[in-house]
């Protein structure tokens, strides 16, 4: 049960993240779409509220590019505004949290010139680093896989008119549902297994063992600290 949490998800209005959405309103959770196009978050809240039932959390819907810098900082200065009641260390803490996720926005643009196979690394590295800073502080990091999921992503791969038959049943054969393909996130949202875990890479809800090199503290700090400066944050 989530009452009295509150949760953002990016993407949230289709695929992994509208099916991430509803299972944590589901388990009564106040949970903050972060969506690049209202008209879509909104009608994509209305069929999550059907599909979280009758006890459900609260819904917001939050506008959020997350390839626009602007955005970001937009996105972030309206939810510091809804916490200016809490104490000062909260908002404080909040602050720290969205200046790692400004550091992660200019990761994502940096990671564009790479193949999807390569960008898993520096992710990781990302998280191992993000994982140290936010040690002291009680918040836990994990990076997590969803493994091969159905989704509107293949939207924008070509697939031959003759061939999209055979692509859509072996799809459904061996491809997760956004459903199933939530249950990693949700595991590590939720559960009290993996309190106080941080730095760790999941799979299928269990911890996966990496290779040396996305272990490496030296390069994760480097990382972290090329991509402040690629968006202006001073440290």
């Amino acid at each position: 049960m989530l009452l009295g949490k509150t949760i953002i998800v990016t993407g949230a209005n289709s695929g992994i993240g509208k099916a991430t959405a509803a299972e944590l309103l589901r388990r009564r959770g106040r949970v903050i779409m972060a969506c690049r196009d209202r008209e879509r978050a909104e009608k994509a809240a209305q069929e999550i509220q059907q599909e979280a039932g009758p006890e459900q959390g609260e819904l917001v819907i939050k506008l959020l590019d997350l390839a626009s810098l602007k955005s970001v900082r937009i996105f972030c200065e309206e939810i510091m505004k809804a916490l200016h009641q809490t104490k000062h260390k909260s908002v404080c803490f909040s602050f720290q949290i969205f200046r790692t996720l400004l550091s992660i926005i200019n990761l994502q643009i940096l990671l564009k010139a790479f193949a999807y196979a390569r960008s898993k690394l520096p992710n990781l590295l990302f998280t191992l680093e993000l994982s140290h800073r936010l040690e002291e502080t009680g918040v836990t990091v994990n990076a997590l896989t969803p493994e091969i999921v159905r989704t509107n992503l293949g939207r924008h791969v070509h697939i031959p008119l003759l061939v999209k038959p055979l692509f859509n049943l072996a799809s459904r054969a061996f491809f997760k549902s956004p459903e199933e393909g939530v249950q990693t996130s949700i595991y590590l949202a939720c559960s009290p297994d993996v309190e106080g875990v941080r730095g760790k890479y999941f799979a299928n809800c269990h911890e996966e063992q990496l290779l040396a090199k996305a272990t490496d503290e030296e390069v994760a700090k480097k990382l972290w600290d090329i991509s402040d400066v690629m968006v202006g944050i001073i440290t």
